[in-house]
């Protein structure tokens, strides 16, 4: 087994680390947030993932895996950081890419492998990465070795995905694919699949999140036509997929996370012809904007409304809130947006918003409980399809809500049921 250092101990790097130590390789995890280190070091697993707390405990218990403060040498470097997205400008921040590859660049030997798995736009590992790792005076062609191996998991299910899942590899030469192809080996049961170059892989990783954004904005195009027409547009989408060649996604308030509304933008970092993609990615995008129409057909006045927001996790049963369509919907209905009236005083906050989330806890978001979040509420809005929520009593939320109006973004409502309860009900 091999000496490995992860640099970036969040969502994807501390899972990938206990994994690797967990299949007998000695893993040295590395991160520049030192609380995260002290964190990590008095054995806290702060992430909010099933199983992840004791996967990563038998790693450090074992002594596989050890939370470093600084850059060690390592036969393998796994770059897992973060690539921020520059709304403003729809392009990537790489500055941690390239302080990653400065922080191996003074330890790296020859023979040393290093594999970027972060997702990033084309062209990054081999623009960005090797000119600063050559920086060394050891080149990438012949003396030591540099891949790109983008991770694909799911938030909710880390650590069955990262051995069930295929992989993707692809190495500035063919040492340096077969070096990376050894290391997922180790622990990868999916297929692992190689290509020519580190761009090939970088963009297989973003065209998959592309193609999975451009059919959810297919999808909640036509849940907007279908509202046109009067038309129940979960009903529609289900009896078309009964053809054998159709198979469209589920519309909802837009999409979060960290994949599908930035990855698109990736694909175009390079390019001018994302034509079709930023068109999926204004759908998607202004789907907080039909809530908020679906709530207006409800409460036509909308000013000093009260509204409950069911749902700061971007997707069911898990706490992650990045770009969070419940969120995105909170702060437009709380500041203001197109589909609102000016204020008459020139200020904002017009609706008073309260967000519940049974899996979130941030002091920032000052979320509330179920109970106290429905009480005087004029609507209720579905956003995240937890378990919890489909179980949600009608009947009880009725008696504490001023009015009794419902917008299902997720469709996780039996409809009935709300209307017999008294309920205005709305699906997107």
């Amino acid at each position: 087994m091999s000496t490995v250092c992860v640099h970036g101990l969040g969502y994807i790097g501390l899972p990938t680390a206990a994994m690797l130590a967990n299949s007998g390789h000695d893993v040295r995890g590395y991160d520049v947030d030192e609380g995260l280190v002290a964190t990590l070091r008095g054995g806290d697993v702060s992430l909010n993932e099933p199983g992840l707390s004791e996967f990563v405990s038998r790693a450090l218990d074992g002594g596989g895996l050890t939370v470093v403060d600084e850059v060690r040498p390592a036969e393998y470097h796994l770059v897992c950081v973060p690539t921020p997205f520059d709304e403003a400008e729809r392009r990537a921040d790489l500055e941690y890419i390239r302080a990653a590859s400065r922080a191996i660049r003074p330890v790296l030997r020859e023979g040393d492998t290093v594999i970027l798995e972060s997702t990033v736009p084309p062209g990054t590992t081999a623009s960005q990465m090797r000119p600063i790792l050559e920086e060394s005076g050891l080149s990438a062609d012949d003396e030591f070795g540099l891949a790109h191996c983008p991770e694909t998991v799911l938030p909710g299910n880390i650590i069955a995905e990262l051995r069930a899942n295929d992989r993707i590899v692809g190495g500035m030469t063919d040492e340096a694919t077969a070096a990376s192809v050894a290391l997922y080996e180790s622990f990868v049961d999916g297929e692992i699949r190689t290509t020519d170059g580190p761009t090939t892989a970088e963009f297989v990783k973003l065209i998959q999140n592309t193609f999975r954004d451009v059919n959810v904005g297919l999808a909640n195009e036509i849940a907007r036509l279908a509202h046109d027409y009067g038309i129940d547009s979960r009903e529609a989408i289900e009896m078309a997929n009964g053809h054998p060649r159709v198979n469209l996604l589920r519309p909802g308030p837009g999409v979060g996370g960290h994949c599908l509304p930035i990855d698109p933008w990736f694909l175009g970092d390079g390019s001018d012809n994302l034509d079709l993609i930023a068109a999926a990615r204004r759908v998607n995008d202004g789907m907080v904007g039909f809530v908020v129409e679906l709530l207006e057909e409800l409460l036509p006045e909308l000013d000093g409304k009260r509204v409950a927001v069911f749902g700061a996790a971007y997707k069911g049963n898990v706490d992650d809130t990045r770009m969070s369509p419940g969120l995105k919907l909170a702060r437009e209905l709380q500041h203001g947006s197109k589909q609102l009236k000016p204020a008459t005083d020139g200020g904002a906050g017009r609706v008073e918003v309260a967000v519940h989330d049974p899996y979130v806890e941030d002091p920032t978001l000052n979320l509330e409980d179920a109970t106290t979040a429905v009480t005087g509420a004029h609507a209720l809005v579905i956003t995240t399809d937890h378990d919890e929520f489909e179980e949600l009593d009608p009947n009880r939320l009725a008696e504490r809500m001023a009015e009794s109006n419902v917008v299902d973004t997720k469709g996780i409502l039996d409809a009935d049921r709300w209307r017999q309860a008294g309920f205005s009900v709305r699906r997107v």
